[in-house]
């Protein structure tokens, strides 16, 4: 399984396009606290629309609590990294992948990255800009791996109006 962690995340609207992004992939969130914002409909309803009651989340009082209750391997995305992320493999269906994202003022902590430099990785990028938006990479990485996995469990028609719709 996809596993998205978002350590300590700032900004609503981030958490909340990462919700339909989670809940349109069959991908498990996890929040690691404190969370910059209330978890409610007030907060995050507008970025997730009503698609957020069909995301599956867990929320943690910290990383080592975190750690402690999922197995798996972790892929840490961070500015800091010096392997792109697409040069791992994440296509083994059978391999719970956790994708860990820091708050958005400052990353994931440095130790907690200096116990995993193997896995910490970065999406290039030219240097005008000191990194993506959040939720923006949360999308590329889940569809990375997904591309890797042949898009499992994922339609490749539209489910609302129709495969058809473009033709009538």
């Amino acid at each position: 399984m996809i596993h998205v962690v978002l350590y300590e995340p700032e900004i609503p609207g981030n958490t909340g396009n990462i919700m339909r992004t989670c809940a349109g992939t069959n991908v498990h969130l996890h929040l690691i606290e404190p969370l910059g914002f209330k978890l409610d409909d007030a907060h995050i309803k507008r970025s997730g629309v009503n698609y957020i009651e069909h995301c599956n989340y867990t929320i943690y009082p910290d990383f080592e609590t975190f750690k402690k209750q999922n197995k798996g391997t972790y892929y840490y995305l961070t500015r800091y990294g010096k392997k792109p992320h697409t040069s791992f493999d994440y296509s083994d269906v059978k391999e719970n992948i956790y994708f860990i994202f820091g708050k958005e003022s400052t990353g994931i902590p440095k130790e907690i990255l200096k116990e995993d430099l193997e896995h910490c990785m970065r999406m290039p990028m030219n240097g005008k800009i000191r990194a993506l938006n959040l939720s923006n990479t949360v999308a590329i990485m889940i569809y990375e791996a997904l591309r890797q996995r042949n898009y499992e469990g994922l339609s490749f028609t539209e489910t609302f109006k129709g495969a058809d719709f473009l033709e009538k």
